[in-house]
């Protein structure tokens, strides 16, 4: 288990161990969750990950002349 450190701008840098085991790159946006004394954080994924994440999946709706 990693411990950090929160700045005097409560910030926290995520240990490298994590950042690679979990494929972080700077920029990526993280949704804090709190839960009693928890705090979580959360990938948020990019509309590309979730296109990807639901390719092949079928859809038994027929496309109709007003969907895309």
């Amino acid at each position: 288990m990693s411990a950090v450190t929160l700045s005097s701008k409560f910030q926290v840098v995520i240990p490298l161990d994590v950042r690679e085991s979990m494929g972080l790159k700077p920029g990526i946006k993280l949704s804090v969750f709190r839960s009693g004394r928890t705090i979580q954080l959360v990938p948020v994924p990019t509309l590309a990950e979730l296109q990807n994440e639901l390719r092949g999946c079928g859809s038994d709706i027929p496309n109709e002349p007003d969907r895309f």
